[in-house]
């Protein structure tokens, strides 16, 4: 018999935290079905907060209410700036994580996670290393995506097809979902696979958006129907692979360790994934 490798794990994040309405739903119909979800399934998760609309009543419901379910709450920066942008200094960035910080840590599910907006680490060396000994310091590890993909995107051309039609058929646009996020699972998962010579434990990054709400469920049975265990954020990332540090800072831990690799240049597309991979093929499917 072969060495047992483990079985394929996956958990679930979502990052952002919208506040708004979305077409045929209120804020608190879609949050709650998303939640009502996860919760049928047993699958607890984490929320990376972005701060800037979560100083109203909106914005605390919605923090209020992931962290009552038992979802951790973690820190997505205050204003969602891009740290690869020149003008996005060390010394504003590292402000937005503390006030950012200062807004979600009386929530009991608190944990110091950070999640780079946009995934992006730095664009420089200095502003890379000043980061990560920001960070050391000040007791976060960095909320690592292992599987990325381009749900966002999606969900943009849900709604505005459901702005158009609220009672549109979105039967095609949950099947594109899942295949899309299957996809992207699949090309992570080999990736890491071949780098780590296990399955490790993966994180998925989703948002919290109207097409989570409608299709989490579908997307937690695709994956359990493949033979993936779902598991908690907070046992994901216990995770050895989540303790290592890259060389290269950006993009998921594994397109960041296979950049290190030197192996795999010739899959690494960058950036790794955005709305123009996608676009071609949903307008041939009219979605």
């Amino acid at each position: 018999m072969g060495v047992v490798k483990g079985q394929q794990k996956i958990s679930f994040s979502f990052d952002d935290g919208l506040i708004t309405d979305r077409p045929g739903y209120s804020l608190q119909e879609w949050n709650q079905l998303l939640l009502d979800k996860l919760q049928r399934h047993k699958v607890n998760s984490i929320l990376f907060v972005a701060g800037y609309n979560k100083f109203g009543e909106k914005g605390r419901y919605v923090l209020q209410s992931w962290n009552d379910k038992g979802h951790l709450i973690a820190n997505h920066t205050t204003n969602h700036p891009n740290y690869n942008n020149d003008d996005s200094t060390y010394r504003k960035f590292s402000r937005e994580l503390l006030s950012n910080d200062s807004l979600i840590n009386g929530y009991s599910n608190y944990v110091k996670l950070f999640r780079f907006p946009y995934l992006k680490e730095g664009n420089t060396p200095e502003k890379v290393d000043s980061f990560r000994s920001f960070m050391e310091e000040m007791g976060y590890r960095n909320g690592y995506v292992t599987i990325d993909a381009s749900d966002w995107y999606i969900d943009s051309r849900l709604v505005e097809r459901l702005k158009e039609n609220p009672k549109a058929d979105v039967t095609d646009f949950k099947k594109f979902y899942l295949e899309h996020i299957w996809e992207r699972a699949q090309f992570y998962e080999k990736l890491s696979f071949e780098l780590n010579d296990r399955h490790i434990a993966h994180t998925l990054l989703l948002h919290h958006n109207l097409a989570a709400a409608l299709f989490i469920d579908d997307l937690i049975q695709m994956f359990e129907a493949k033979g993936w265990q779902i598991v908690s954020s907070k046992e994901a990332y216990t995770d050895p692979i989540y303790a290592v540090t890259p060389e290269y800072a950006g993009e998921s831990l594994i397109y960041a360790l296979a950049k290190d690799s030197g192996k795999y240049e010739h899959l690494l597309r960058y950036p790794a994934e955005d709305s123009r991979y996608e676009k071609k093929r949903m307008n041939a499917l009219g979605l």
